[in-house]
């Protein structure tokens, strides 16, 4: 299966960690780990709060469907 979110790429470009996204979102490190490996997802809502924190469009969370 194609991994479907970008966020652990983001994460290491930005130079954050994936427990720094835990801490800002008020979120489980676990859960934030499951979201980096695209075993679970977040919502809509969260993406949106991730892409603000990272300064990207939301757009650049995810993979191409291509």
């Amino acid at each position: 299966m194609k991994p479907i979110n970008r966020i652990k790429v983001l994460l290491v470009e930005k130079q954050k960690t994936g427990k720094w996204l835990a801490e800002q979102l008020d979120k489980d490190p676990a859960t934030v780990s499951r979201w980096c490996s695209n075993s679970m997802q977040p919502s809509i809502e969260t993406f949106a709060k991730i892409a603000e924190l990272l300064n990207v469009d939301m757009k650049d969370l995810f993979n191409s469907s291509k």
